[in-house]
């Protein structure tokens, strides 16, 4: 393989990593903004501490969820 070829396969590879990132990105955001609506969460409470807690209540409830099926 030349060159020439890897440098895009290269710039293609990367490209798609880039478009993975803003994919996730985007569908992290979403889930977010849609539990904050859910739950009616005032956003000037919303403190680091506090948002790492309702994620560990979140994911156990999904945890818990999936276990029981």
């Amino acid at each position: 393989m030349s060159q020439s070829n890897l440098e895009k396969q290269e710039a293609k590879l990367k490209q798609l990593n880039q478009k993975i990132k803003y994919e996730k990105n985007k569908i992290e955001q979403s889930l977010g903004k849609q539990i904050i609506k859910s739950a009616n969460l005032d956003y000037a409470t919303l403190t680091t501490p506090k948002i790492k807690m309702i994620a560990k209540k979140v994911a156990a409830f999904l945890n818990q969820s999936q276990n029981n099926q």
